[in-house]
Formats: structure tokens, sequence, C-alpha cells
């Protein structure tokens, strides 16, 4: 079974960009659909962006589009977030997940990805 490990998280200005990490050991995402997913202190955690293993189709929440950017090595073993323009509502524990799903990954809720790796903390602060 796949294993994700995620880094790239740092304390950066708004306005600021970073570059978050998730690398694949046990497989890759060529087999699994994938997401980045974020959970800030007192809410739930949610989807932000996800690739889709069949297709590569990718899919953005409303908050991120047009400044985040999801995308795979060409091997399928690294899974990337750009970030761009962060505000500090940015600031959360990002996370990597993956999981053989039978759908577009962006019908699916967190719940139902069942890999995860052990996230990484984005704070946008001046």
């Amino acid at each position: 079974q796949v294993q994700l490990a995620e880094s790239g998280g740092a304390l950066v200005q708004p306005g600021g960009s970073l570059r978050l990490s998730c690398v694949a050991s046990g497989g890759t995402f060529s087999a699994y659909a994938a997401g980045w997913f974020r959970q800030a202190p007192g809410k739930e955690r949610e989807r932000i962006s996800c690739i889709n293993s069949s297709d590569g189709g990718t899919h953005y929440a409303d908050s991120v589009k047009g400044r985040f950017t999801i995308s795979t090595d060409s091997a399928r073993k690294i899974m990337y977030l750009q970030m761009n323009n962060l505000k500090p509502e940015d600031t959360a524990v990002y996370y990597c997940a993956a999981e053989n799903l039978a759908l577009s990954c962006n019908v699916y809720a967190p719940r139902e990805f069942g890999y995860w790796g052990q996230g990484t903390q984005v704070t946008v602060s001046s």
C-alpha cells in the first residue's frame, strides 16, 4: 500500500509563495487519485485540490482557484502544490492523501481517502 510524506510547509508573509511536496512510496500516483487537504484550528478538514489517476484531471476549491496549482512529476512519484498569493486564511496544516477511486476525485469527501501523510504546517502572517 502507498505511504505518503509531505514537506515544504513554512511561515510566509501574505502575498508570498510556497511549494508543498508529497512523496509516495510503495506505489505511485498513476494508480491512485490524490489530493491536497487542509485543516485550520477549529475547522473541518477540507479538500482544496485533487488530481485523477485516470486522466490527470485536476480540481480546485473556489477558495484557492487561480492561486494554487496541483501537479505531479513525470514518474508520478511526487505530487506538488504550488501556492501563490498566499493569504492569512490559508494558514492550516496541509495534508496529502490518496485513494483508489472509481469516480472523479472531487466527488469524494476527505474521509473517503484512505492513505494520508503526516501533514505540514503552513502559516501566512506578517
